[in-house]
């Protein structure tokens, strides 16, 4: 919302779907923008009694929005983690928009309850067990600002190397990332099944589970939003929570504890993680280019 008079115009149109899809008149009298990362502009809409969280972008993001309301819906429906409710997606005045319940967040529960961080790790355990009969998911959605392909099929390793690490080699090599890193990915991608012979189920996964995407409630329950749904190895997200760090180490022992990794997690961690690590190369530039190619090197090392 950059203008004053067009961010009216769109705080009034988005203020009528909302109200719609709550179920009760909402006429937006103030717009407090916030912190919405590098992607989205973000806001919160209030009426003086009801608030609501609204993400914008250009009007060709809606496809993104809906995709992530969809995600959130799935996530809510297993009951576990606390999600934000979606409400609505579409656009008003040329921008694309999604509105869901805001929550207030504040700091991570005192360490010394013991509540908090474990209480997320059951959590997420008890969600990883929301499995499904494939690989992927029933669309497509967004990893960041990159598109992610979901197309589901019965083989994790195959999926894992087509609609992962190839998908993000590819925009690699196209925005000139070619050499080292595309030779090091085709002798990694042609051994990829010796490295995820461990049999996982199809567990319905966040996605994109770093430290930035889980935070507390003021009453101390956890909220994780900003997901990239689909169902994998529940491994997957356990990777990259550990990336950038912040969780708190009850989070891991409860998580074990509901059900254990089994063995060999070290080395598919890297694997995991090497997803996302291309996903910034291509996101954010070549800072990233010499941690891929680390996490390559061991991996090959593996199949030494």
């Amino acid at each position: 919302m950059a203008r004053p008079t067009e961010s009216v115009q769109v705080a009034a149109k988005i203020g009528e779907e909302i109200g719609r899809a709550a179920g009760h008149p909402f006429g937006p009298v103030e717009v407090r923008s916030v912190g919405g990362g590098c992607i989205n502009a973000a806001s919160v809409l209030s009426d003086g009694v009801h608030r609501y969280f609204v993400k914008l972008n250009r009007a060709e993001g809606l496809p993104m929005f809906e995709a992530e309301a969809a995600g959130l819906a799935k996530l809510a429906e297993s009951r576990t983690l606390r999600v934000p409710r979606p409400l609505c997606t579409g656009v008003a005045a040329g921008h694309a928009y999604l509105a869901m319940e805001y929550i207030a967040l504040g700091g991570p529960p005192p360490k010394s309850t013991g509540g908090g961080w474990a209480k997320a790790g059951r959590l997420l355990a008890t969600l990883h067990r929301s499995t499904w009969g494939q690989f992927g998911w029933v669309r497509d959605n967004t990893i960041g600002a990159t598109p992610q392909p979901n197309g589901p099929g019965p083989d994790w390793a195959r999926f894992w190397a087509e609609r992962r690490l190839d998908f993000q080699l590819g925009l690699a090599r196209r925005n000139g990332y070619g050499g080292a890193l595309q030779r090091m990915g085709e002798t990694l991608l042609g051994s990829l099944s010796g490295l995820l012979d461990h049999g996982p189920v199809a567990s319905l996964l966040h996605g994109d589970l770093w430290g930035g995407n889980l935070a507390f409630a003021r009453d101390g329950e956890a909220v994780i939003y900003d997901p990239a749904v689909y169902y994998g190895d529940r491994e997957a997200d356990l990777a990259m929570t550990e990336l950038f760090g912040g969780f708190g180490a009850e989070f891991y022992a409860a998580y074990r504890e509901a059900w254990p990794v089994p063995s060999g997690y070290a080395v598919r961690k890297d694997l995991y993680n090497l997803y996302h690590v291309l996903n910034h190369l291509n996101l954010f530039g070549g800072g990233y280019l010499g941690q891929a190619q680390a996490l390559m090197g061991r991996l090959l090392a593996e199949l030494r």
